[in-house]
């Protein structure tokens, strides 16, 4: 029997939470889970797009997503990727011991790294063999939620959290690559995800985005269920101009993918356009999200060891992910007629937890 996955946005569900819905306090960047308890994850992402054309991608996990035990496995990927495609990555490994987290605010140690702020100004730094990133940005465009988070079942039994602390923001960097060291400037993002069941249980795939075009911020997601929840779809858009929210009602949005193409590493599928179209009735708006190269593919048997790989490998499990880069064109319109259009570089992914299908 199929089951149900929503977005979590009534007024009844702020208030079984003690959220305030137009108000984010800064305890929402601290850390919401209990990472000693099986099942649950958590992690906090930045990207930024550099002016010197490279683009850059940190994340601080206290747990992996896709295999989520009940015990801390504190990690972080870090991915610099030059304007000419060059690539310096690296994923870090650490004990529960290193690891630590407020609940106050946004405070994670790893190490010696750190990832830190109060949804206005952040501080970064990864500490790695191959590269060496300190950074700190502030908000442009305020923190944003719709909903408190999605949730899977009759009964609202599982959850999936994400809080977009910073959908835009402006940032200062210093990368030292090979006792190379350049300081950096640039547009930024920063998100915050958690949950309490693994992802590839509940989620079939997802395409998710963000791109700051001329005053423009826009962030958009449109995920699928698992098919325990009837391949439910669930859109996400949020567009801002400054400090200003546009538009950030699902209801008023359709989708659609164009020029699909089989990845030949993962096998997945993908799409070379992916739009977002948002008519209210008074504001229209399209996001097209036009793919030039993908810039990093990981299938997810690969970081799963022992046992437990060949159990997934018995199992068909072939999850993977996939970045792409490439222009996101925004064009506004007034009735049919389109009166601006801009575009710029960004950054966008595809996360394909479940076996592929036509959905």
């Amino acid at each position: 029997m199929t089951q149900r996955a929503r977005l979590a946005d009534t007024s009844e569900d702020f208030k079984k939470y003690d959220i305030n819905k137009h108000t984010i306090a800064t305890w929402e960047d601290g850390i919401r889970t209990n990472p000693n308890t099986k099942g649950t994850y958590e992690w906090w992402y930045f990207d930024a797009n550099l002016n010197d054309g490279s683009q850059l991608v940190i994340t601080f996990f206290a747990k992996s997503a896709v295999n989520p035990g009940s015990e801390l496995e504190p990690s972080i990927d870090i991915e610099h990727t030059q304007a000419d495609g060059s690539k310096i990555s690296d994923h870090l490994e650490f004990t529960p011991a290193e690891f630590s987290a407020a609940k106050d605010d946004c405070n994670v140690k790893i190490g010696q790294n750190y990832f830190r702020g109060n949804l206005k100004h952040y501080q970064i730094g990864v500490f790695s063999p191959k590269i060496t990133v300190e950074l700190e940005f502030d908000n442009v465009t305020p923190a944003w939620r719709r909903n408190v988070c999605i949730f899977f079942g009759d009964h609202d039994e599982n959850n999936f959290g994400w809080l977009p602390a910073t959908p835009r923001g402006k940032v200062t960097a210093k990368v030292t690559i090979a006792s190379k060291e350049q300081t950096l400037t640039g547009d930024c993002y920063h998100d915050h995800n958690w949950g309490d069941v693994a992802l590839m249980k509940v989620m079939h795939h997802w395409y998710w985005g963000r791109a700051n075009i001329g005053d423009y911020t826009v962030i958009s997601s449109y995920m699928t269920a698992e098919k325990k929840y009837g391949y439910q779809k669930l859109p996400i858009f949020f567009l801002a101009k400054k400090d200003q929210v546009l538009a950030d009602n699902p209801k008023y949005m359709t989708y659609s993918e164009q020029d699909k193409q089989i990845d030949e590493q993962t096998k997945k599928p993908f799409h070379n356009q992916i739009i977002y179209d948002y008519n209210d009735g008074k504001h229209h708006y399209k996001i097209s999200y036009l793919r030039e190269k993908t810039i990093s593919r990981i299938s997810f048997i690969d970081q799963i060891s022992g046992i437990k790989k060949l159990l997934a490998k018995l199992a068909g499990f072939d999850g993977a992910y996939l970045r792409f880069s490439g222009k996101i064109k925004l064009e506004v319109f007034d009735d049919d007629q389109v009166i601006e259009t801009q575009s710029s570089q960004g950054l966008w992914e595809e996360m394909y937890f479940g076996k592929t299908l036509d959905v």
